[in-house]
């Protein structure tokens, strides 16, 4: 690995994949949303009329994972977040990204965001942000998102999917959803992508010199 690596993790809808984007964007990195790997895999299977759950089905679906598969449309919505998540639990389905999340960015660096760039794929990053935000604004964010598609989508109910999710990416023995020794954490709360986005510059400013 020879260019900067910044390592942005965080639970959904705390605004770490627009922070991750602006932040490549003036750094002049590649970035990857690497909760696309997982969403793509958990499509392959739903595609298949597999379950998520079966380990087997979900780590042949991510060894046959191709880049085109990053592009497909159907890549948001509960049903991926809830096939993602799932797929995601497998250690098998964790290895087989491993090796795809590194190459990305072994030449030039990059922007990565997920929830174990930090503390898995890239242990050794230069800059580690864990970007969070409560309960409450979370489920106002994405429900926002999701009722743009579906008008009759509920906060409650997207709030309860939300919590559901946090609790398999937390609870999970693969690579457990956690801010990394030396992150630093970022709380959204309150803050707008701006005032969101200026923070993050002067942390990442200050972990890289």
């Amino acid at each position: 690995m020879t260019g900067l690596v910044i390592a942005v993790d965080g639970p959904a809808a705390a605004g770490k994949g627009t922070l991750a984007r602006r932040l490549a964007a003036h750094f002049a990195l590649p970035y990857l949303d690497t909760g696309l790997l997982y969403r793509a895999v958990g499509r392959r299977v739903l595609d298949a009329a597999g379950d998520p759950r079966d380990a087997a089905v979900a780590q042949a679906a991510a060894r046959a994972l191709q880049a085109a598969d990053l592009a497909r449309g159907d890549l948001r919505g509960p049903p991926a977040d809830d096939a993602a998540s799932m797929v995601a639990a497998h250690p098998g389905v964790r290895h087989a990204l491993v090796d795809f999340q590194r190459r990305f960015a072994a030449e030039a660096g990059a922007v990565l965001d997920g929830r174990d760039i930090g503390t898995v794929i890239f242990p050794d990053a230069r800059a580690k942000l864990y970007i969070t935000a409560s309960a409450e604004a979370r489920a106002y964010r994405r429900w926002l998102e999701v009722h743009a598609r579906d008008p009759s989508a509920t906060l409650t109910a997207v709030a309860a999917e939300m919590a559901a999710r946090d609790a398999r990416d937390a609870g999970r023995d693969a690579a457990p959803m956690k801010p990394a020794a030396d992150a630093i954490v970022l709380d959204t709360t309150t803050l707008d992508a701006d005032a969101a986005f200026a923070r993050a510059m002067a942390l990442v400013s200050g972990l890289i010199g």
